[in-house]
């Protein structure tokens, strides 16, 4: 329609040079540009008003652009969450708030809100939306619906009562390199619920979701933001992979992308992608790797301090990697497992997190390799080459924000959300 105008417009002008050209009545001439001048004006405002009116229109229809999932009013969720109580709190981050609800038919919700002040968040809201609306895999997490009402936006999340991955795994016993200490021990009962096989279930589980999602959906998807807190738990203590926010698809030909803006999660982040912005499925993998490894230990991806440097070693993989070739892998695991694991499997474990977090991109596996690795106790796995990992400075500072290139990072895991109690 535009165009049309603009034609419109240059059909006119033409008239009027034309007009000028033939004229050679002064007359006739300014009763031709009393005519021909307000009309291009009138054109040139409803031009305008036109252009304006579909820019607004396309900002509305982009809201739920795609989306396929109910959409809650206000008044209900309100409702739900008892006005949004804290009370119902269940997690905080720098995106907005979590809360747990339960809708008048009985099923419970977490309903995470999007805060006002975080101008990134609408953008990380839609993509959310969007991705998790396509998406369906029992190692995800499910997606009841949305509200968009005024400035409030809010996901209406399956409600997971049994917290998320690192409060099981960091929870139950606190580990340094050298010492040990029983900050906040789980009960008997729960402790024995989260042995070795339950662990083992779980790494099974976020594998195969994070395969559906590079290769096993209809869209090839990184998540970008993988962790523990972001891996729920269901009343079984199954898996489900949540928060979508920072997540981007690929095309069919796509095998890396770069951004200037890199934000993620100190100690899960790849090296090329924390340095240079550079992200792949291979990123993901790398995430994967690093988890894996706190499964089997028990211990952060931040514990390690390295005594020659005046920095933290981004990790403990890179300790992880010299037991390994020092054929000590074992004392990596978590003594809290010492009764329930099967070693043969516990190091096989270990050696694909290692090959998860080799230095190279191109030297990880993919996931369906990684699925296949850990479910075959017959492969000969690659001996694992260097980790990767960087160091920064002031790894005490909670946030750390680097100039030059924007990059924003989350060193106390929390970057979206961080987990209170279920949800």
């Amino acid at each position: 329609m535009p165009a049309k105008v603009a034609s419109l417009v240059s059909y006119f002008v033409t008239i009027l040079l034309a007009s000028v050209r033939d004229s050679n009545n002064k007359k006739r001439l300014k009763t031709i540009m009393a005519v021909t001048i307000p009309t291009l004006s009138a054109f040139f405002v409803l031009g305008l008003v036109f252009c304006t009116s579909c820019k607004r229109k396309k900002g509305t229809v982009s809201e739920n652009d795609d989306v396929e999932v109910p959409m809650f009013d206000l008044d209900t969720i309100s409702l739900a969450t008892n006005n949004f109580s804290e009370a119902n709190i269940i997690g905080a981050g720098g995106f907005g708030s979590v809360y747990k609800g339960q809708l008048l038919t009985g099923q419970e919700i977490a309903v995470k809100k999007l805060s006002r002040n975080s101008g990134q968040g609408i953008q990380e809201f839609r993509n959310e939306v969007v991705l998790i609306a396509k998406l369906q895999h029992k190692n995800l997490v499910g997606l009841v619906g949305s509200c968009i009402q005024g400035e409030d936006r809010m996901l209406v999340y399956e409600y997971m009562p049994n917290k998320s991955l690192d409060y099981f795994i960091f929870g139950l016993c606190l580990l340094t390199f050298s010492t040990l200490v029983y900050a906040n021990p789980l009960d008997g009962e729960r402790s024995a619920s989260f042995g070795w096989q339950t662990r083992f279930n779980i790494v099974l589980g976020i594998a195969r979701g994070l395969l559906y999602l590079h290769q096993d959906s209809k869209l090839q998807i990184i998540h970008r933001n993988l962790k523990p807190s972001n891996i729920l738990l269901d009343s079984k203590l199954n898996p489900k992979i949540s928060d979508f926010g920072l997540a981007r698809i690929f095309g069919d030909d796509g095998n890396e992308a770069k951004t200037k803006r890199v934000v993620g999660t100190y100690g899960y982040m790849s090296p090329e992608y924390a340095i240079d912005g550079t992200f792949s499925v291979k990123s993901d993998v790398f995430s994967l790797g690093v988890i894996l490894l706190e499964i089997v230990s028990g211990r952060k991806n931040r514990g390690f301090f390295h005594p020659d440097h005046h920095h933290n070693l981004l990790g403990h993989m890179f300790q992880a990697w010299l037991l390994w070739m020092q054929d000590k892998a074992l004392e990596l695991v978590d003594p809290c497992l010492e009764e329930t694991c099967i070693k043969s499997q516990l190091v096989r474990c270990i050696h694909v997190g290692l090959l998860c977090v080799q230095k190279h991109p191109d030297d990880r596996p993919t996931m369906s390799s990684v699925v296949f690795m850990l479910g075959i106790e017959g492969v000969v796995l690659a001996q694992p080459k260097e980790p990767g990992y960087f160091f920064v400075e002031r790894c005490s500072a909670m946030d750390t924000a680097v100039s030059g290139k924007e990059t924003v990072y989350s060193i106390n895991a929390v970057s979206t959300t961080s987990v209170l109690e279920g949800r």
